[in-house]
């Protein structure tokens, strides 16, 4: 983008600056983070952002959404680009649609759409490549999903897929017969391989790191719990250093004092909130989809008609305050979850997840209690809270 925008006076989050800075952003970079000393003359600026006593944060990154706004991602491919201009309210200037266990023409559909670029005037997060979760998964781990669509691992499932042909992560379950070969190429295009929906042991989840797995579905959730005597793949998880881990931590998926037992054993850097979010993101209760399945929504959670939690209804800004409150972190290490842990994992540090002087003007202000009063991508404002 050519415009050029000035932050004035904010608090930069994770920078180690006692005074607030101004930030000058153009052609949707950083160029400077200078100090707001009273008395120096304003740059001039296409547009200006009054941030007194606000924090500027990098922008978050959503690794696993299915759907905002009344749009599943899975049952409407094409929707890509109405989501992602959904979620800058809630913070979000990137992230990875995620398309569930389904037939290969529905990811096909969705690679075209996100390749094929945004419509003119577009004002959304950035898609960063597809999170395809399944159709390699465990039947008795088959979650929210179809099981109809549930296969084994083919290898020619995944031709042209690579990072730069709209393809970012893949969710699977290592103890699948070829899987473990599957992972290997899938790191060797560099896209993040991420056990998930899965019965493994935590011989078999340690074998999937070894082969190149680097991230956690839902650590948790549709997988064994963790036991003594075989630990499973939270535990292998946990105890493996190249491993980072998604949670949702909407209260729901997983109880929040285990929650605050991920995050001290996984540590701040290996932790990565998401959402797992639906189409009811943004909505009033009700009826909805998730890929084929019917889903019914009431104020608090989204589910099955059996009773199954089906994905979530929480936005990434809640699910930072969550991290907080349910784990004792700073407010800096709670959106370094969605933040640098996210960009580290996909490989995109230093250039997205901090807040530096020639990285990508993706930024998230907050209020001191993280509240989201704007959002900016590309160095444009893309969102602005109402006053009050």
């Amino acid at each position: 983008m050519s415009g050029s925008l000035l932050i004035r006076a904010a608090r930069v989050v994770g920078v180690e600056r006692r005074e607030p800075v101004d930030i000058g952003i153009a052609r949707g970079r950083i160029f400077a983070l200078e100090s707001s000393a009273a008395g120096r003359p304003k740059r001039a600026a296409d547009e200006e952002l009054d941030a007194e006593g606000l924090l500027v944060a990098p922008g978050y990154i959503d690794l696993q959404i299915n759907g905002a706004a009344g749009h599943d991602l899975t049952a409407d491919p094409t929707a890509i680009w109405a989501v992602g201009e959904a979620l800058p309210r809630y913070g979000v200037t990137a992230f990875l649609p995620t398309i569930v266990t389904s037939p290969r023409e529905v990811v096909e559909a969705a690679r075209r759409t996100l390749l094929g670029g945004p419509p003119p005037g577009y004002a959304g997060a950035r898609p960063l490549g597809l999170h395809i979760e399944g159709p390699f998964i465990a039947v008795e781990r088959i979650g929210a999903h179809d099981p109809g669509h549930r296969r084994d691992p083919d290898p020619a499932f995944l031709a042209g897929w690579s990072r730069e042909a709209g393809v970012g992560m893949v969710t699977l379950a290592p103890e699948l017969p070829g899987a473990l070969e599957l992972i290997g190429e899938l790191a060797r295009r560099r896209i993040v391989a991420s056990i998930g929906h899965t019965a493994a042991t935590s011989a078999q989840a340690r074998a999937a790191f070894d082969a190149g797995a680097r991230f956690v579905t839902h650590l948790f959730n549709a997988m064994p719990g963790l036991d003594r005597r075989d630990p499973g793949p939270v535990g292998a998880a946990l105890a493996d250093g190249r491993v980072t881990v998604g949670l949702i931590p909407d209260g729901l998926h997983v109880d929040p004092s285990v929650v605050g037992v991920a995050w001290r054993a996984a540590g701040a850097a290996r932790f990565a909130a998401v959402t797992d979010a639906i189409a009811a993101l943004g909505m009033a209760p009700g009826a909805y989809r998730l890929g084929t399945m019917d889903v019914v929504v009431d104020v608090a959670s989204a589910r099955l008609p059996n009773g199954r939690l089906a994905g979530s209804i929480i936005s990434l800004d809640a699910a930072v305050r969550n991290v907080r409150a349910f784990t004792g972190a700073t407010g800096a290490e709670a959106v370094g979850t969605v933040t640098a842990t996210p960009a580290r994992l996909l490989g995109l540090a230093p250039a997205r997840g901090v807040v530096r002087e020639g990285g990508a003007a993706d930024l998230t202000v907050l209020s001191p209690e993280l509240e989201v009063v704007a959002t900016v991508v590309g160095g444009r404002i893309v969102y602005r809270a109402e006053p009050g």
